[in-house]
């Protein structure tokens, strides 16, 4: 029979790991078949949360959460409210959620401990060590559903982070998992890989996944949440590319460590191992792209997130670009696209914040100020957030790689990695193209391109054309009526040569000069992908 009470505190203590989680494969198999049971997964926990609670739990206000499971017998209540909020739960009552498992078989995974009675009456209590969530995400490869373990949040300890937090999925993760592609390779490398999220979704279309990291604790979480899964991975401990000396991966994929942090004794309290990689400035982010095209094999790819300080009088992408010169040596092809920027100020409240460190915490103004300095002492005036794309083509470029920065507009409807991936591809296939060859092409407009017309009410004459893609990064494209109709025209059946010239003579236009201007237009519209040759 399940046990439900909870080991003694000496036993508790002796039982359960000093920093993360363990693997036991019993235990794993008992806890997988009773989150199963409980239906404890993103759809009928949002079911039991209503649209308000969940909303207000993704603000992480956890009042309207609280009150809304507060009468709930429904086991995947209780294992929200014991896990994600970090409620103290009578022991029979978790119990009864997890009686495969059991009390002590969770605390010998490292999930549970003895807590204090909030009421007498309730009998042994029990809290979570861990938060324990389910995961549901819909990505290029399709849908999946997961459980994902990572310390517990703010929300459930009311404390700021440990140092050697580990985190859960957040909207970093989310987004580098949209825009990493999942075609189908053999080797993958996730490089600082925390919780090991970005490494379950390479899973899914990789014959072998190596995942890295500095913390042997965020390693730890990464085995925990794989095993629970039913998924394989190779795990390695160490800095950056040090665990992979000498190896190549079709596709690399990233969320390193990059948040610029001051190295000044007032800035002690704002270095976390999850975010902070150890360096002055943006450095890592440089020594990272410096050393990771040696790392991809031909046709090989790699994704990652990252920020970059922009100097006074600098354009936002001198440091990308300085960066990224080895790589266009080394014949890779690089896109940095840049989705945001912040003053220092910004960047200061952001990341202070983000360690659970407010305005009114005695330590905000020493840590700010420490961050402010230091930017000061490299006159930084705004950092820039966004994405990297490398690619090494295959069979290898003659001469230097191809670079393209661009401050990224938007984001569309539709799978946006493979959006991203055949733009940086059509980089270099659209790019070697020269002119005669685009003119005898037959390009095709994308379905998600449409066009839209600014009039002055009652004029036929329109004051502005712009050329709209739906999918990708939602561009706005500025066109004049030759453009236009250009574009309108491409289904495939002409070519680009013989399009211009048929809008030519409707228009009376000198087509030569029509050409010079319609091709490049049409060059950069098939790199963004919005027209396809």
């Amino acid at each position: 029979m399940p046990d439900t009470a909870p080991a003694s505190a000496s036993t508790a203590a002796a039982a359960l790991p000093p920093a993360a989680p363990i693997v036991l494969s019993a235990e794993i198999s008992a806890l997988r078949t009773d989150l199963l049971d409980a239906r404890y997964v993103t759809e009928h926990v949002e079911e039991l949360l209503g649209e308000v609670a969940a909303a207000a739990l993704r603000r992480e206000d956890p009042v309207p959460a609280r009150r809304r499971l507060a009468a709930s017998e429904d086991p995947a209540a209780t294992l929200l409210d014991l896990f994600t909020l970090g409620a103290a739960l009578p022991a029979a009552r978790v119990a009864a959620a997890l009686p495969t498992l059991g009390i002590q078989g969770a605390q010998r995974l490292g999930l549970l401990a003895p807590a204090d009675a909030p009421d007498p009456s309730d009998g042994p209590c029990v809290r979570a060590l861990v938060d324990l969530a389910p995961y549901s995400a819909e990505d290029d490869a399709g849908s999946v559903d997961w459980w994902i373990a990572s310390d517990l949040s703010e929300l459930a300890t009311g404390a700021p982070l440990s140092p050697e937090h580990v985190l859960g999925v957040g909207g970093a993760s989310l987004t580098l998992a949209r825009i990493t592609p999942r075609s189908p390779v053999r080797r993958v490398l996730d490089l600082g890989c925390g919780g090991g999220i970005q490494a379950l979704h390479a899973s899914r279309h990789a014959e072998h996944v190596v995942a890295t990291d500095l913390s042997e604790r965020a390693l730890a979480f990464a085995a925990f949440n794989a095993a629970l899964n039913g998924i394989e991975l190779e795990l390695r401990h160490g800095s950056l590319l040090e665990p992979v000396a000498g190896e190549s991966f079709d596709l690399v994929v990233s969320n390193p460590p990059f948040v610029i942090t001051p190295r000044s004794a007032d800035a002690e309290h704002g270095a976390w191992t999850y975010r902070d990689g150890g360096r002055a400035g943006d450095t890592l982010l440089g020594e990272l792209l410096t050393q990771l095209p040696a790392h991809l094999a031909p046709g090989g790819s790699a994704v990652m997130l990252g920020n970059w300080e922009i100097g006074a009088g600098e354009d936002w992408d001198t440091h990308p670009r300085a960066w990224l010169a080895p790589a266009r040596e080394a014949g890779v092809d690089a896109w940095v696209l840049q989705r945001e920027q912040e003053d220092p100020a910004e960047y200061a409240a952001t990341w202070a914040r983000d360690g659970g460190i407010t305005p009114r915490d005695a330590r905000w103004g020493a840590l700010v100020g420490a961050w402010l300095e230091d930017f000061a002492s490299r006159e930084v005036e705004a950092i820039g957030f966004g994405y990297v794309l490398l690619r090494r083509p295959d069979p290898a470029a003659d001469g230097h790689g191809l670079l393209r920065t661009e401050q990224a507009p938007g984001t569309g409807s539709g799978p946006l990695a493979a959006h991203l991936a055949a733009s940086l591809a059509a980089l270099r296939s659209v790019s070697a193209l020269t002119d005669e060859e685009l003119a005898a092409s037959r390009p095709v407009r994308a379905e998600d391109v449409v066009e839209r017309r600014h009039l002055t009410p009652g004029q036929w004459d329109p004051l502005l054309i712009e050329l709209v893609q739906g999918a990708g990064l939602a561009r706005t494209v500025r066109a004049d009526q030759a453009l236009a109709a250009t574009v309108g025209a491409l289904d495939g059946t002409l070519t680009l040569g013989q399009v211009v010239a048929a809008v030519c003579a409707l228009t009376d236009a000198d087509e030569e000069q029509t050409r010079d201007r319609i091709l490049p237009a049409v060059r950069e519209l098939a790199i963004t992908g919005m027209v396809a040759l």
